[in-house]
Parts: C-alpha cells; structure tokens; sequence
C-alpha cells in the first residue's frame, strides 16, 4: 500500500486543441509519458465526450503495474485533471511518478497549477491511538 499519490489542476492550458479535445490525443500522450520514465501499462480505457464534429473533452485512465493515471480534459474552459497513484511495494516508483506528470502537465502547458503529493500507506502521526482509517 506504500506509494506517492499526485493530483493537479491544471487551469489555462495553452497547448493545440487537440490535447484537449481528442480521445486519441490524450491516449497516446498518457501512454507515452507512462512509458517513458519506467512505468508499466497493462490495460487503458479512453472515453470521447461529444462527437467528431463537436468534441466535449475526454477522459482516461490507465491502468499501470506500479498502479494507475487518470486524466479528465474541459476543451471549454482549457482546463485538466490529473491523478496519478504509484505503490513502492517492490521498488521506489516516486521519481518516475513525478516525471510522468511532470511531462503530462508540460504538454498541456497551463498558466496555473495546482498540485498535491500524498504519500499512502503511512499512517497520520497526528492521527489518535486506534483511530488509523476512521473505522471501528
């Protein structure tokens, strides 16, 4: 369950439409940058939103050995999601983690993000005697 958990916003994308707009766009970016730093695709699913004509944004999810990414585009407001989960079960994952959205934050080049690192699996030091997960 140890892993790096990343979440950014991206608001204000600059990039070609296409990055925003285009299922096969966006799967080939999410696998190439998957790829490239040392992680392990296994399965994908990609959705087009709208139609040819008049696309209304995609989503996707790739699912990895070390864990997951899934990215969700708003063409009409330029903006992005991004969630991209590794475990470090075996080996430590974070360095590739941050690379690969590192790189899919560059190719959609926002004016704004907003960015969070969660490290799952280590139970809160401030959490109280007994009460790690909220369940009794």
């Amino acid at each position: 369950m140890h892993g790096l958990h990343l979440i950014a916003e991206l608001y204000d994308c600059r990039c070609e439409a296409r990055f925003l707009d285009d299922v096969a766009t966006l799967q080939e970016t999410c696998l190439a940058v998957c790829s490239t730093p040392g992680l392990t695709p296994v399965a994908q699913a990609f959705h087009q939103f709208g139609s040819a004509r008049e696309p209304a944004g995609a989503t996707g999810a790739v699912i990895l050995a070390e864990s997951h990414l899934a990215v969700h585009t708003w063409p009409e407001v330029r903006a992005v999601t991004l969630d991209l989960y590794v475990c470090n079960f075996s080996q430590d994952n974070s360095a590739a983690a941050r690379l690969a959205c590192d790189r899919l934050i560059r190719a959609f080049a926002p004016c704004r993000v907003v960015q969070r690192e969660l490290a799952r699996g280590v139970p809160d030091a401030a959490a109280a005697p007994g009460r790690v997960g909220g369940s009794e």
